[in-house]
């Protein structure tokens, strides 16, 4: 019978997007089909080159304040019931200790598999990068002003002020006031996830540019051969996240954690297929709530709450993604940084604005404030389709598990 309802849900997903998605597709195949071939002929640099670092400058112009205004909105709107506050701050220390550990596995197995630089042949000259720059940032975390992070694009110096901020709507005494003020920034951020899927429709031309501008850097001589290793650390971080870590969590708690599983996936199919949690949420709160047995107070209330901020797949990818570009552009990676990174990419993921190719965007922000060039990360592009499916997945199937586990701590 689950079976047959997986097929359903997925037909129904198929039935109402099949069209979209194909003609996407085929408008990344071709980008990628003429970026490739531009990429062999001198006089399709200058445009290359030129989409490139408009792309750029779009990013960095829309990233900051979508990760802060993402914060602050998911902040601002809890509940401020007893009952409904005990169970959000539940949900909130299992969303955070899950990412915490995704993070954690991804580091883990980034020092296990150690993969190798995406190296350049002798006579090309990589730029190096000091890691005091690297320091500075990190000891920078508290700005000087509220609006120098946006200005100077310290992304972690606006993580800071959209939690302070969302916290402190939350705690305006007057009623009114608090709506209207949350109402403001949720409008706010309406408006940019409107911008920023304006830019996703013609991400093709800006994946024609980067792919030319990392074709010609083959012609230079890099050596692509450590992007496996790369690769391999990201796919195992999700498979041992969502196959070993999080079932753990549910044994703990006394839950059968393979039958769950079970349960859910008609919700992990669509998520799987659509790459999008939100949209998921739908098809996750009616199966969580007819086979997992969860109930509706707690599946309305924890499973919006989990798809906001739950994002165990999102957090190993930023881990991953920052920590390997960073080596490769001669920053030394030890222990310290990447403890560093575990803090930083569990805080990031936490304020995904949870728009396609969200984590992308997260990863590509955190290297450009730091003026870590980010030209490797169009290398990542191509594979970024395959590995966002098994990030959604997994973040929802985590967002089943936090759910289950808060409605067996309060039914």
């Amino acid at each position: 019978m689950r079976f047959w309802e997986a097929v359903v849900f997925i037909s129904r997903f198929l039935k109402n997007d099949i069209l979209a998605r194909h003609s996407s597709l085929f408008l990344y195949l071709i980008a990628i089909t003429f970026g490739c071939v531009c990429g062999y002929f001198e006089f399709a640099q200058p445009l290359a080159t030129f989409i490139s670092e408009v792309f750029v400058k779009m990013f960095k112009c829309l990233s900051l304040p979508i990760i802060a205004l993402s914060l602050t909105v998911s902040l601002s709107q809890q509940s401020s019931d007893l009952q409904l506050k005990k169970i959000g701050g539940k949900t909130l220390f299992y969303t955070v200790t899950t990412t915490i550990i995704a993070s954690s596995v991804a580091s883990i197995l980034y020092l296990l598999i150690s993969p190798s630089n995406i190296a350049s042949v002798p006579s090309v000259e990589r730029e190096s990068i000091a890691a005091s720059k690297y320091s500075e940032y990190v000891m920078n975390i508290i700005p000087s002003n509220i609006f120098s992070p946006f200005l100077e694009h310290n992304v972690m110096g606006a993580l800071l002020i959209g939690v302070v901020v969302g916290i402190a709507i939350k705690y305006m005494p007057d009623s009114n006031s608090r709506t209207s003020t949350n109402n403001f920034f949720k409008n706010i951020h309406e408006i940019f996830l409107i911008v920023v899927s304006w830019i996703i429709k013609i991400l093709p031309i800006a994946l024609f540019g980067f792919i030319s501008t990392a074709i010609m850097q083959l012609k230079s001589g890099v050596n692509i051969k450590g992007l496996g290793g790369y690769l391999s650390v990201v796919v195992l971080a999700n498979v041992v996240q969502g196959l070993f870590i999080l079932p753990i969590f549910l044994y703990l708690n006394k839950i059968r954690p393979f039958v769950s599983l079970k349960c859910m996936l008609p919700a992990l199919s669509v998520a799987f297929f659509s790459k999008s949690s939100v949209g998921t949420l739908p098809v996750t709160m009616e199966t969580a709530e007819n086979n997992l047995g969860v109930s509706r107070r707690i599946s309305r209330f924890v499973l919006p709450l989990c798809t906001a901020i739950n994002m165990n797949g999102c957090a190993a990818f930023i881990l991953t993604t920052v920590i390997y570009v960073m080596q490769n552009h001669g920053i030394e990676i030890n222990l310290v940084t990447i403890f560093q990174w575990i803090f930083i990419s569990t805080i990031a993921a936490i304020g995904n604005a949870g728009v396609p190719m969200g984590c992308f965007f997260l990863s590509l922000s955190l290297l450009v404030s730091m003026d870590v060039p980010i030209d490797l990360l169009w290398l990542i592009l191509p594979f970024y389709g395959v590995i966002d499916m098994i990030e959604t997945a997994l973040n929802v199937w985590s967002d089943c598990c936090v759910t289950k586990i808060v409605d067996k701590k309060f039914s």
